[in-house]
């Protein structure tokens, strides 16, 4: 199984220029995935929330691939995909920390 995840992510990776090995994300903490959270959780935890201004829905990640989650956080860190808070929240984040965090909300429902 953990073949067939490798070659998805890899031709996923090769069809957007973007992706991350499965074992890159096999040594992810989810403990520290978990502590990190914290900052995230106030936001992608509630279900339906909208914020404020400009208007638009926050997604609830909990459950979505970690792979996902990862090139997400690295684009926004990047600044090849905006979106003003989560520019600033993850400007700060090591490959590490995103590789915890990714593995963390991959695996809450």
């Amino acid at each position: 199984m953990r073949l067939k995840h490798m070659l998805i992510a890899g031709v996923v990776a090769g069809l957007t220029g973007v992706g991350v090995a499965q074992a890159d994300l096999d040594d992810a903490d989810l403990r520290a995935g978990e502590r990190l959270a914290n900052t995230c959780l106030g936001c992608h935890a509630v279900e339906g929330l909208r914020n404020a201004y400009p208007s638009y829905r926050v997604p609830k990640i909990g459950g979505q691939t970690a792979e996902y989650l990862f090139n997400s956080l690295r684009a926004y860190r990047d600044g090849t995909r905006s979106h003003p808070t989560m520019e600033a929240q993850s400007r700060h984040l090591s490959e590490q920390e995103m590789r915890d965090l990714s593995a963390f909300f991959a695996q809450e429902q």
